[in-house]
C-alpha cells in the first residue's frame, strides 16, 4: 500500500495541476499524510528548474500552514482527532512518551530537526507542539525556518546541479539531514548545559 501511495504521489508531478497537488501534499504531510512532499517537489523542480524556487515557496507555505493545522489538532482536538491519527500510524505510544517527558525547548528543536530531515516525522511534532501548548507564534517561526531551509536548499541544489544531484539527494538526503539534525541537537545541548 505504501509503495502504491508513493507512486501515486510521484505521478502527480506530471500533471498540469502539479502546483496545486504540491500545495495539498505539503499541507497534509505536516498534519496527517505519510508521504513527504519531496516526492512531488523533486521531479517538479527537475522538470522545470526555472520554477524551483517558486515550488520551494509553495511547498514551504503550505507545509507551514499544514503544521499550524497539526498544532491546532494537538491543542484543540487531541482526544477526538489527533489521538486516532497517531494510533493509525503506530506513533501513539512514542507520542505519549514525548508529550509527558519533553520540554517546550526540546519540542522546538524536534520541530526543526523534523522540518529538515523528517526525524521524527513532522506530523508527530506538529501535533505534539499543540498538545504540549508550545507558543503558536514561536511554532510558526520555527516551522518557516526549518521547512523553508529544506525546500530552498533542495531547490538551489536541483537548479544548480540538475539530474545528477537528484540521485545523490534521493540516496543520501536522510543521512545528510540526520547529520545536520545531530549537529543542531549537539549545539542545543552545548548551549543549554555547558557554562562558558
Amino acid at each position: 500500500m505504501l509503495r502504491r501511495l508513493y507512486n501515486w504521489t510521484l505521478s502527480l508531478a506530471a500533471r498540469k495541476s502539479a502546483e496545486y497537488w504540491l500545495a495539498f501534499i505539503s499541507f497534509v504531510e505536516s498534519s496527517v499524510f505519510l508521504v513527504p512532499a519531496d516526492v512531488l517537489f523533486l521531479p517538479m523542480a527537475l522538470a522545470r528548474p526555472q520554477r524551483a524556487y517558486r515550488y520551494a515557496f509553495i511547498a514551504t507555505l503550505f507545509s507551514v500552514l499544514g503544521g499550524v493545522a497539526g498544532w491546532y489538532l494537538g491543542y484543540h482536538a487531541y482526544e477526538l482527532i489527533a489521538k486516532p491519527v497517531l494510533e493509525f500510524y503506530g506513533k501513539l505510544e512514542s507520542f505519549e512518551h514525548l508529550r509527558n517527558s519533553t520540554s517546550a525547548d526540546t519540542i522546538l528543536l524536534l520541530l526543526i530537526t523534523s522540518g529538515l530531515s523528517h526525524l521524527p516525522p513532522i506530523k508527530v511534532v506538529t501535533i505534539l507542539s499543540g498538545a504540549a501548548g508550545v507558543n503558536i507564534w514561536l511554532f510558526i517561526a520555527s516551522a518557516i525556518v526549518a521547512r523553508g531551509a529544506r525546500f530552498y536548499i533542495l531547490a538551489w541544489a536541483l537548479k544548480k546541479y540538475g539530474e545528477p544531484i537528484r540521485h545523490f539527494i534521493e540516496k543520501r538526503l536522510g543521512l545528510l539531514a540526520g547529520l545536520g539534525a545531530a549537529l543542531l541537537i549537539a549545539l542545543f545541548l552545548l548551549v543549554k548545559y555547558v557554562q562558558f
